[in-house]
């Protein structure tokens, strides 16, 4: 299938696509387990992805649904969970097919790819690292604890200090904050101003056909089938001042796409292979 496709991308000086892993390196590992980042840190992954939820006793948690029944053994609702109920569960297994046909015990043998991920452990994760490693972190929204979500997540990245630049002129932000929801990005953008925010969009809609965001967002964050189906958007966005981070591009010809377009990142499950496809690996 081929797309109407403006003119490349030509703007002297482009920095070269950064690449993001969706959820981790998740085409190799359990999305969201700490084997997941590593794996995307040594793959050269620019950024890492992570889904935030708060358990019961305000813990965020890097899980991507609602509920834990898809990607772990147990069942129920992150929200109404504690962390050491989520703890118990195990979160990896389900990906490993090769553990078929082991003895039980056998899936549990690396907690890295099977316990729970606190997005405490993952800046720590990130902060380790011997490389700049940047984090781009969703909050899910709707929830029962609406903005205690943001408040807890704000309060993390001042203790890793994300927040505050203070004298410093040559600092720049690590970490940004995505959602599907404008009044989360609201509430980050008046906690923690130096926070970038990223409006992510499954549809394109009237509004925000021409490249504008919501009010102090920089980041547009459109779905792959916008750009598939809208290819004029990244050039909209652009002259509108803003930048252009898409996901999940996992198709050859949907990463050949967003570098013909000039997008500025990719949300990918496999950050190696959008490497090497984009001569960066």
């Amino acid at each position: 299938m081929t797309y109407a496709r403006p003119a490349q991308d030509s703007r002297p000086g482009r920095p070269a696509i950064s690449v993001i892993a969706h959820r981790g390196a998740s085409e190799d590992a359990p999305e969201h387990t700490l084997a997941a980042y590593r794996k995307a840190i040594e793959d050269g992954a620019d950024a890492l992805e992570c889904d935030v939820r708060l358990t019961a006793d305000g813990h965020l948690v890097c899980v991507h649904d609602r509920r834990v029944n898809r990607t772990s053994n147990g069942r129920g609702s992150v929200s109404a969970l504690e962390l050491a109920d989520l703890a118990m569960l195990d979160f990896g297994s389900w990906k490993d097919d090769g553990f078929a046909n082991e003895a039980p015990d056998r899936q549990h043998e690396d907690p890295e790819r099977t316990s729970v991920l606190t997005l405490e452990r993952l800046l720590e994760l990130v902060a380790d690292a011997d490389r700049r490693v940047e984090l781009a972190i969703e909050t899910k929204h709707p929830t029962r604890w609406a903005g205690q979500v943001e408040e807890r997540l704000v309060e993390l990245l001042a203790r890793f200090g994300h927040t505050n630049p203070a004298m410093r002129t040559d600092w720049t932000p690590s970490v940004r904050v995505m959602s599907f929801s404008a009044r989360s990005l609201h509430r980050v953008r008046a906690a923690a101003p130096e926070v970038p925010g990223v409006y992510l969009m499954q549809f394109l809609t009237p509004r925000h056909r021409d490249g504008r965001l919501p009010p102090g967002v920089g980041i547009a964050g459109p779905g792959i089938r916008i750009l598939r189906s809208h290819p004029d958007y990244v050039a909209k966005a652009h002259r509108a001042g803003h930048r252009v981070h898409v996901w999940t591009v996992n198709d050859t010809a949907d990463v050949e796409l967003c570098q013909e377009l000039g997008v500025d990142a990719v949300i990918t499950n496999r950050p190696k292979q959008v490497r090497i496809q984009l001569g960066l690996g």
